[in-house]
């Protein structure tokens, strides 16, 4: 040969019964008809839900604060039941929005659809240009700017006395009505209503700024609870991550909590300022890949089934 090979008959070896091993038949997969979720493989993931589960029953059964923020899509999937079921069982302490959730939630309100057809209605300048959604939600701001009101309250009010035949579905309806605060954080032109003649930026952004300090005086209590960032990439990782560093430098303990990230693909901004850097300095954060519309229904039916045990 022209070339000379590495020998290694000599190499040391040791017995596979004395290695530490990592994956076992103990954490396998093994369906008997009970709990699903109970029965996953014990391993990554599986291992994963099953301690997000466990913590948030804990911390609620504790009085620990539940935070979900989310992303419009969410609303889109069809889960504003089982959002109202989790605020109707008290377990939800806070929902943040971004601007396009108020939308959502307000047109299945009104009719009971949503989400229009984005590639039709942009060829010939109509999308976003709904008369009634754009009325309506500009409508309930500036109404609720002059009370003072944030812009959760303010639309949550005005979906909750309002006659629309389908409220029922309404998430931000229905959190006015369990007394649940909806926070709405908004960036200026990426919303539809924004379009609109009726949209007053200082009533939005003078609303959007005090949902933030509402939702920042949650975030304070948040030691030991368990923040769900659902769907969204930018805007609502960006806010936790101002309302942590805020809630620390007035002097509040927030060190051990966990965070929990759930979304169909993977983003940096979700991965660094809700899973990694809060919990930097105790807790635990989880980032957990998978359609909202399997995931969620699989982890809170299961949180909700554990909290009625007692």
């Amino acid at each position: 040969m022209k070339f000379k090979c590495l020998e290694y008959d000599k190499l040391n070896t040791y017995t596979l019964e004395k290695r530490k091993s990592k994956v076992s038949i103990n954490n396998f997969f093994n369906f008997n008809g009970d709990n699903f979720i109970e029965q996953l493989p014990d391993i990554l993931a599986g291992k994963d839900i099953k301690e997000i589960i466990d913590t948030t029953v804990t911390a609620k059964r504790k009085g620990k604060k539940i935070v979900i923020a989310m992303g419009a899509h969410v609303i889109k999937t069809g889960l504003s039941p089982l959002l109202i079921q989790l605020m109707s069982c008290n377990v939800i302490d806070l929902i943040a929005l971004n601007g396009a959730g108020i939308i959502h939630d307000t047109e299945i309100a009104m009719e009971g659809v949503t989400s229009e057809d984005v590639d039709t209605a942009l060829k010939e300048g109509n999308f976003g240009m709904s008369e009634e959604t754009g009325r309506f939600i500009n409508d309930a701001i500036n109404e609720g700017y002059k009370s003072g009101l944030g812009l959760g309250e303010s639309i949550g009010k005005f979906i909750y006395e309002s006659n629309f035949k389908y409220k029922k579905f309404s998430v931000i309806g229905n959190a006015y009505k369990f007394n649940i605060p909806v926070t709405v954080h908004v960036a200026m032109g990426t919303d539809i209503i924004h379009m609109h003649p009726s949209c007053n930026g200082a009533a939005t952004g003078e609303g959007s700024l005090k949902d933030f300090k509402i939702y920042a005086n949650v975030i304070k209590e948040l030691e030991h609870g368990v923040y769900f960032n659902i769907g969204s990439a930018v805007i609502l990782p960006e806010i936790f991550l101002k309302a942590v560093t805020l809630v620390r430098n007035l002097g509040y303990s927030l060190n051990e909590f966990t965070t929990v990230n759930l979304d169909f693909i993977r983003h940096y901004r979700p991965l660094t300022n809700v899973v990694q850097r809060p919990v930097a300095n105790g807790g635990k954060g989880y980032y957990i890949t998978g359609h909202h519309e399997i995931m969620l229904p699989l982890i809170f039916t299961n949180i909700l089934h554990k909290l009625e045990e007692r």
